[in-house]
Order: C-alpha cells, then structure tokens, then sequence
C-alpha cells in the first residue's frame, strides 16, 4: 500500500509540474476509506515542495499543525491570499462537501497547483456531515436526499479534465499535448498583472466627475486588487479621503493588501489606512447611506469605491450615484457568494438613465492561471456559478407547473435554465442554493415554462406546525430549532405562539426572465402558489424581503399584509427586512388579524423612535394598511387653521396625522410628496434641518410654508 501510494504521488508531482508550463490548475478526486485518503494526502502534502498548502477540514489530521488547517466555515478569511495545494476533506467523519467553501477556496489556488478533494468511493448514496445545516426541524440530516452529491459524482466521473485516483490505485491522469512553457504575459504597468487590470487602474485614476466606471469580471481577475493600486496613486497624488464599501469589510482585503504593499510609509488600522493625513476608509452599506442622508460625505471632489456592488440594492447604489460625483462599481460576474447578473438587470438601466455617458469595464484575463485553465470551466459547471437562462421566445404564453427536485437533479439542461433564472434575478443565489433546491426539507418548486423553457419561477419553504412545548419554549427564546425564518421571528418579535404552531409556507425566491418582466409573471407565479398552499391546507402564505416601495405594492396587490418590520437596517444590504403574508384558512384569518393588529398600534411609536430614519415613502406604504381614520369636525377645523391660517402645526399634530391616515384610506398614492413630507414630520419627528433639505429650501419658516401647503393639498384631495 505505501508503495503504491508513493508511485502515486510522484506521478502526482509530475503532472503538477506540466499543469505549470501551460499556467492551469488541476482536481484531484481521491476516493477511498476515510483513513486511506487522509493518508494518501498527507503523502501527496510532505512530498512536494508547497509553498503554501492548505488543508480544509473541521480540524486537523494527526501530525497537521493546526495553523495549516482551515475550518470551511472560515472559508472567506482566506480570500485574497493563495495556495498551490488545497485538500479538501469530504471524507472524514464529521466533515462534509461544503459548496460555498470550495467556490470559494478554489479561486485561490494558483498556477502549477492541485485541489485534492477527498470522498467516500460511494460519494452521493447518502448525506454528508454537512447536511447537518440543511436539516431544518424537525428533520435528521440522515432523512434528506443525496441528490445534489449524487450530481457532483456524476459531473466528477464524466469530466476529462479531473485525475480520479482511487486510493488503492493509480491516479488515471488527462492526456495533455505537449506545449512550450507559458509565462505570465508582460504588462507595462509595473503593478499590475495584466493589461486589463492596467486599464482599470487608468481608468480609475483618471476618472472625470459625472463619468461613473463599472467594471465587471468573474473571480481572478484582480478587480479589487485594482481598486488598491488605484487608491495607492490617488493618495500618492494628494487625494485627501477615498471612501470605500462593500457587502463585507472582508470582500476589501485585496484592496488594503496593495495599498500597504504599494505605499510602506502609511499605516493600516483594520479596515482604514492613512498616509499622512490622507486616508483611505471603509464605510458599511447602512452607515455610508445614513451620512450620505445627512449630507455628512458627498459633495465636490468626493468620491466613492463600491466594490461587489451586486450584492448590494440597486437603490442605494443609486442614491449614491447622486451624492458622490466621482464613483466606480466593481462587481463579479460569476462567484461563489452570488452573481452580478442581476446588477446588470437591476441597476444599468437607471445607470443609463441619470448618467448616461458613464463607462465600463470588463476583465477577461486571469491572473493566477491562463484563461484557457481547465478548473475553472469545472468548477463552474460542478457549482452552477455561470448558470445563464435559457433564450426563449416571448410569443408563446407561458403556463405554470410543478417542478419536483428528483427530475431536476437528473435533468442537468433544465436544472442549469432554472437555477440560471434564480442567479440574474437574485444577488445573493450561491451555491449552497443549489444543494438547497436538490435537497432540501420542504422545498417547493413552481416554474412558468414556454415552449419548453422555464421564464419565471418561484421557490417555497414550509415552516411551522410546531408542538404546544416546543411553541412555548420558543416563545420565550430557550430553544432555537434551526430553519423555520419567518414562524421563528414571528413568535420572537411578536410573542406570537400560534406562529409556530401553524402551518407557514414562506416564498423564498420569485425569478422572471428578463425578456418576460413586468408583463404579469410574478403575479402569476404567487397566484398560483396561493392556490397550491390553499389546497394543501396551509394557514399563511408569506415571504420576507427588503423593505422597498415597490416590492411593497407587489405583495399588497396581491392580498398580503405586512406583519413585521426589522427595526435595524441589514448591514449587507442597507434596508429594512419586511415580512408579509396572506391567509389562506380560517385560522390564519385569525392570525394575520392579530399579527397585523399588533404591528399597526405598534407603529406610530416606531416610526418615533426606532424607526425615525426609516423612508417616508416606506412608512407611508406601512401605515396604509392601518384602518382610515375619519375626520370629526375638530379635527377639520384644526386642519383648516393650520393650512389656511396661521396656526402652528405642531399644535394640531393630532388632526394632521389623522389627515394622513385619512387620505391613505381614500387611495391618495404612500408616495404622494404631501403625504411623504407630514408622514416625515407628523409620525417621525424628522427635524426642520432634515425636511429643509429634502424640500430644497433654506429653513423652519420654508418648511412650515411646505408643511401648510401639504395639508391644503391633502384636505382638497
């Protein structure tokens, strides 16, 4: 046996050193006992010569430092570094394939290098140790389909680029024909590695105010790491302060690893640098759209690095289109953590609009391989991260059914157009979505198909139908059963125990196609869903996204009410997470009656406090859904006096808020700039400095002018 395995490595080594003349990276699928292939890799590890190998398991093999090993879960710390050598342990008991962890571990790996994944040779027959965290209550990982495993084993048998080695044999190894060396091709910038990468740097460098840069490209390609140089040069040139944001402080780590490479004499204080008193800043999301609110960043000569900017709302990258005059979006086309395609859809077009002579950029070269490198093409494939729709024709009228997993999972055509669907529309689709949508508990399917080819589709998750102990013990947080979003956050925020004892269905995920938007396929999908969910006895049909105007109106066109609002903007995403749901039975009847009930005696108070800052547009289109107040007559006359006379608003505050309620129950739009304006002032007590700002006017007398005159507006109306 170790001879055996030694004769195996060194054909291994061999190989490593070909895949280095062409630039390319290779897979290694090692199959075999648990034992058998720790050993085996371990072999393969101490012979070669790697400079910076990495093992990734929940814990370390005997005779590992554990400064070698990474637990998959800590994948993301290792982004912007590189390895040659990854072994990734799929085998060992308690260890399990992590989707999100190999995508993302795989960009890493440079020229010259292997990834070693290691699993049982019945790979796919059953779960794995990291289905544990697709096991939602009340279900056993051990219950679960194999499904998504049994696709990765199909995909790994078939693919010519992988080295099967099957630990008690030799590594069957791909024919490469003979080629010369290849060298990283010369670029004239000595800091960058490609001549793409140049070019964004140039470009960044010298970008004119109102020319907004977008630059796209999938993962490699030292886009971030370009935002750094660039940000070294701006500061060398005595640019004062670059802010920069993202999804995650860590998604920056290229970027800071140049500036401090490139400018030695500055200093970095985590997720700042400064050079003298020039510096460089990382602002989240949330915060960076607080002070640009405020008016406390913006302005002349500012200006604003957004990188991943597909991973953040098309809203907020808008609001700061306006506020910086100098900015750049730079965002990954394919990736382990989600797609950029649904930027595109989402934010270009209102690019366009309101600048229209901005410019991109895309980086198709790679820099730690050739672009011809063969493990990229494959792990995209294993993990759908380039999943596209499928082209159809817009003549043919779609008609819903019922997609099951099984037929997917043996369908890799239709599996790629419907998981393609859910990538463009959706920034945060990974691959763990995938296993989720082979296997996971609950998990229901529904798909608009014409001619053959899916054009919309929508993705469910039942919760619910919790004990009496159970509800209780949850209600008063001692136990937290894994899953189960929206029943869970019902009972902990609402104190709601008949959340969790009633059968929920939540939709998870709503895709139309591009060619196919705003001709009707959403609404058609969530009828559709109703009527299922109606015939299967579920109590509430609901769903959970970001807090937006438009999304709003969606569902309540659709009978959905709202029954909760995060009080904390997600620090990913800068908005307000709003749960809506309809009923579908008598007892959910009862319990959107109490839910809804309860949010809307609670909501003035929020909007007070801890939704003060929230969009009057939002608030607004919440407090709609509250029943219309009728107007006695004090509360006219009160009405009259301050838009008619001379009487100070806020002495009337009272009828004025009536007056609000009053017209959102007679359809007067939650958009409405009059309704928007006493909402700001009425329900939030927005400062006259705020609403100053928002009217374009200079001070409290123009507000309270502004404020008679929505008052008028709204009484006329």
């Amino acid at each position: 046996m170790a001879d055996r395995v030694d004769w195996a490595v060194a054909v291994l080594l061999g190989h490593a050193d070909h895949l280095a003349t062409r630039r390319w990276r290779g897979l290694v699928w090692l199959t075999g006992e648990a034992d058998a292939c720790r050993h085996a890799a371990l072999t393969l590890w101490q012979a070669g010569a790697w400079r910076s190998p990495l093992w990734v398991a929940p814990w370390a093999p005997p005779g590992l430092p554990q400064a070698d090993c990474l637990a998959p879960g800590l994948a993301r710390t290792r982004l912007g570094g590189e390895q040659d050598l990854l072994v990734v342990d799929a085998v060992s008991p308690g260890a399990g394939f992590d989707p999100d962890a190999f995508g993302a571990l795989a960009g890493t790996l440079r020229a010259g290098g292997l990834l070693v994944l290691m699993t049982p040779p019945d790979w796919g027959e059953r779960p794995d140790a990291d289905y544990a965290r697709l096991a939602e209550h009340p279900f056993r990982p051990e219950q679960l389909s194999a499904r998504y495993l049994t696709r990765l084993a199909r995909q790994l048998s078939a693919a010519n680029e992988v080295i099967h080695w099957p630990v008690d044999e030799q590594p069957r190894l791909p024919l490469l024909p003979f080629q010369a060396r290849r060298e990283a091709p010369h670029v004239a910038d000595p800091d960058c590695h490609t001549a793409d990468q140049a070019e964004a740097v140039a470009r960044l460098v010298r970008q004119r105010r109102r020319r907004p840069l977008v630059i796209t490209a999938d993962r490699g390609r030292g886009k971030s790491a370009a935002l750094g140089i660039a940000c070294a040069r701006l500061l060398a040139e005595g640019e004062p302060e670059i802010l920069v944001t993202a999804p995650r402080p860590a998604a920056l780590e290229s970027l800071f690893q140049r500036l401090e490479a490139l400018c030695p004499d500055g200093q970095r204080l985590g997720y700042a640098f400064a050079l003298g008193e020039r510096r460089v800043r990382f602002v989240a999301p949330d915060e960076l759209t607080r002070l640009s609110r405020e008016g406390a960043v913006g302005g002349a000569g500012a200006r604003l690095l957004v990188d991943e900017a597909a991973a953040i709302p098309a809203g907020l990258l808008g609001e700061w289109l306006t506020t910086f005059p100098r900015i750049a979006f730079a965002t990954t086309l394919h990736g382990y953590e989600g797609s950029g395609r649904g930027f595109a859809v989402r934010f270009l077009e209102r690019l366009t609009r309101e600048a229209p002579e901005w410019q991109g950029l895309h980086l198709g070269e790679p820099i730690r391989w050739a672009a011809d490198d063969p493990l990229e093409g494959l792990v995209n494939r294993l993990l759908l991260l380039d999943a596209e729709p499928a082209p159809a024709s817009t003549s043919v009228s779609p008609t819903w059914r019922r997609v099951l997993p099984a037929e997917l999972a043996d369908d890799e055509t239709r599996l790629r157009a419907l998981f393609g669907l859910l990538v463009q529309a959706h920034y945060r689709t990974t691959p763990t979505d995938l296993r989720r949508l082979l296997d996971g508990p609950g998990v229901g399917i529904g798909a608009l198909v014409a001619d053959k080819t899916p054009v919309g589709v929508v993705l469910t998750g039942d919760e619910g139908g919790f004990d009496l102990e159970l509800a209780e013990r949850v209600a008063r947080g001692e136990r937290r059963p894994r899953g189960h979003l929206l029943a869970q956050s019902l009972a902990a925020h609402a104190g709601c125990r008949e959340a969790l004892t009633a059968r929920l269905r939540r939709v998870v995920r709503i895709a139309v196609a591009a060619p196919h938007r705003r001709s009707g396929l959403g609404r058609k999908l969530i009828q559709a869903e109703v009527a299922r969910a109606r015939s299967e006895g579920i109590d509430l049909l609901g769903s959970s996204f970001g807090a937006e105007p438009g999304l709003i109106a969606f569902w309540r066109s659709l009978g959905f009410v709202t029954l909760r609002l995060g009080l904390t903007r997600e620090t990913a995403t800068g908005e307000h997470a709003v749960m809506v749901a309809r009923p579908l039975t008598e007892q959910g009847e009862a319990l959107a009656a109490e839910l809804t009930a309860r949010f809307q005696r609670a909501l003035p108070g929020l909007l007070a406090f801890e939704l003060r800052e929230l969009e009057p547009e939002i608030a607004a289109a919440l407090l709609s859904e509250g029943e219309g107040l009728t107007l006695d007559a004090a509360d006219r006359r009160d009405l009259e006096d301050v838009a008619f006379a001379q009487r100070e608003p806020a002495l009337a505050r009272p009828a004025l808020q009536a007056l609000v309620r009053y017209a959102l129950a007679r359809a007067v739009p939650a958009d409405s700039e009059p309704l928007c304006l006493l909402v700001a002032w009425g329900f939030q007590g927005r400062s006259a400095a705020w609403l100053a700002t928002r009217l374009g006017v200079s001070g409290r007398r123009e507000v309270t002018a502004q404020l008679r005159q929505a008052a008028a507006a709204l009484i006329k109306g």
